[in-house]
């Protein structure tokens, strides 16, 4: 058991108090001017939560796909820390999934909406459950937990720890290489590509174009929709 999680280098941890929200905690801080590579987390055994600050030096548009890398962290971590046979796959644009149902997700917020504006800040957050949210099993059967899904060997700040490290990485790469190399790690792991689905809107979802917006098309047309339209208000 991780007592205290060890960040790699242009990290800092702090954690928040059980009863806080770090991701609420992670925007104060952001406006208040906080160092970009601070991760706010609690300590909680029964879900894991927290937050990255981001100072990006892109427009929105280009900054917003630090959300893709937070995913890929995220699965990778669990692919490094899980069974095996414990498949993690992504639901756009936000749901993070372990053998076909829900397992938490990403959260994110910016200072700005306007795609073309550089944010002064952008936070990105995960919610892992590690036990069951309800005690009567079965009410939600498309969502889940860790140890339901046989990864009860997993704690919490091994997670983290674990999360920070390969978002590290894929944000170096992000820096260096641009989107590319992030797309095509993401897509194999996006479940729900090349089908029809109702949600976020009703369409066939045929990918994402070179800005990491979603293409849907519907009756002939395909039109972009931008993991903008799903940041949280501050």
């Amino acid at each position: 058991m991780i007592e205290s999680p060890q960040f790699p280098p242009l990290f800092t941890g702090e954690a928040v108090p059980r009863h806080m929200d770090p991701f609420d905690k992670a925007v104060s801080q952001a406006i208040a001017g906080v160092d970009s590579g601070t991760l706010f987390y609690s300590e909680a055994g029964d879900i894991l939560r927290a937050a990255l600050v981001l100072a990006p030096e892109t427009p929105l548009e280009e900054a917003i796909q630090a959300v893709y890398v937070a995913q890929i962290g995220l699965a990778e971590s669990l692919g490094a820390l899980a069974p095996p046979e414990v498949p993690v796959h992504f639901q756009w644009p936000d749901r993070i999934k372990v053998n076909g149902a829900v397992c938490g997700g990403v959260r994110f917020a910016a200072d700005v909406s306007d795609p073309q504006a550089q944010p002064g800040w952008l936070v990105i957050g995960i919610e892992v459950p590690f036990i069951p949210v309800s005690d009567e099993p079965g009410n939600n059967p498309n969502q889940t937990c860790l140890l339901d899904e046989g990864c009860s060997d997993i704690e919490p700040m091994e997670l983290l720890e674990s999360w920070s490290k390969h978002t590290l990485l894929w944000l170096t790469y992000l820096m260096d290489s641009g989107f590319e190399r992030v797309h095509n790690n993401w897509r194999p792991r996006c479940d729900s590509l090349g089908k029809t689905i109702s949600q976020p809107k009703p369409g066939l979802f045929v990918g994402l174009d070179e800005k990491g917006r979603m293409l849907l098309r519907q009756d002939g047309m395909t039109e972009t929709v931008s993991l903008i339209e799903f940041a949280e208000l501050t």
